[in-house]
């Protein structure tokens, strides 16, 4: 522990100026870790697509082999792009916008629109008036259960594992990315369309040189694989038991990321694979803290010792997870949220539910 850090104790009582102060040291981007970060998931994500051309006049069985590698470092190269997102990545802005449509070509993302929503959640994780922007869909255990069966139903298989895990992976990587009605504003807009016509391009081009089944036989894989992580990913970050929710009139963002955002302590294997993202309280509370500094940070700053802990089995329990109980101040099952709303009903309106 760094004697000059916080004691534990106080965690969210400082202001956001403070914490600004303690994370500056960490919110600096190394030149040599960014461009070693780069020989590490991208470069060798190429060669790992590759490979699985070649395999695929071998065996599609070592192909899938060879995928799930492959995939981690795609996972890894979304990273990188999240980062260059809160310009973290490059000292440089332009570097950091150039370098992310770079990456986010690689991983089918349009780099000003994910920037723009990424910072809205970051603005509004764990505020139950601010819900719905770049978070997963949760309601309240009343807002629930004052819906009609329609709504409930729709709800319920939104956040069914199958759907959630199954296709949306799809939809996160191939489609959501390629919508642009929802966009605000003309750049925004017209960011996603040159965003498609390139994944088009880079695509198309595959097809041409390698051929449209050879290319659909190696994406495939990818996509379930890298994508069906992400989205576990996220889903965790913000979505156990003891997470942190509240209302705007009394919501601190610091809170927000010491309580609200978990440690997913994993293997260090897949630690790598994810890019340290998993210490998310750290970069929840300093998004200017590059991928390769969150663990040096978690070390040495004596608040994050008392931060909320997942481990990787721990956090498969998650899923059952559906609604926050404002009368408990948890994430709860359906059955237990049927169990609750019985009680008396609250002193004041639960919050509105946030829109679609």
């Amino acid at each position: 522990m760094n004697p000059t850090q916080p004691n534990s104790q106080s965690t969210v009582t400082h202001s956001d100026r403070h914490w600004r102060e303690v994370m500056a040291p960490y919110a600096k981007p190394i030149m040599w870790r960014s461009v070693l970060d780069i020989m590490t998931s991208v470069v060798p994500f190429f060669v790992g697509w590759a490979l699985m051309y070649m395999a695929l006049d071998v065996s599609y069985w070592l192909v899938l082999a060879i995928s799930v590698p492959t995939a981690g470092f795609l996972l890894r190269t979304f990273i990188l792009f999240h980062d260059c997102t809160h310009g973290s990545f490059f000292e440089s802005k332009r570097a950091n916008t150039w370098g992310g449509r770079f990456f986010g070509l690689l991983v089918f993302q349009c780099f000003g629109n994910w920037r723009h929503h990424h910072a809205l959640h970051h603005g509004s994780a764990g505020d139950l008036d601010r819900r719905g922007d770049g978070d997963v869909p949760t309601w309240t255990v009343e807002e629930y259960f004052s819906k009609p069966f329609m709504s409930r139903l729709g709800y319920r298989l939104f956040r069914n594992p199958l759907i959630m895990f199954g296709i949306g992976p799809i939809w996160s990587l191939l489609i959501g990315p390629r919508v642009w009605a929802n966009a605000k504003s003309r750049k925004l807009r017209n960011s996603i369309l040159l965003t498609n016509l390139a994944v088009v391009v880079m695509v198309g081009g595959l097809m041409a040189i390698f051929g449209v089944t050879a290319v659909l036989l190696i994406y495939a894989p990818l996509v379930v694989i890298a994508g069906t992580a992400g989205v576990w990913l996220f889903f965790v970050q913000h979505q156990f038991e003891d997470v942190y929710w509240e209302n705007s009139d009394v919501w601190s963002y610091s809170a927000a990321a010491l309580r609200g955002s978990s440690y997913l302590k994993l293997p260090q294997p897949f630690q790598f694979f994810t890019g340290n993202i998993g210490l998310h309280h750290v970069h929840h509370l300093s998004s200017r803290v590059p991928n390769y500094s969150l663990q040096r940070a978690h070390d040495e700053v004596d608040a994050f010792a008392d931060v909320p802990v997942l481990t990787f089995r721990k956090s498969l329990g998650c899923s059952r997870l559906k609604l926050w109980d404002e009368r408990s101040k948890q994430l709860v099952t359906f059955r237990e949220g049927r169990r609750s709303v019985d009680k008396a009903p609250l002193a004041r309106p639960a919050a509105a539910t946030p829109s679609a």
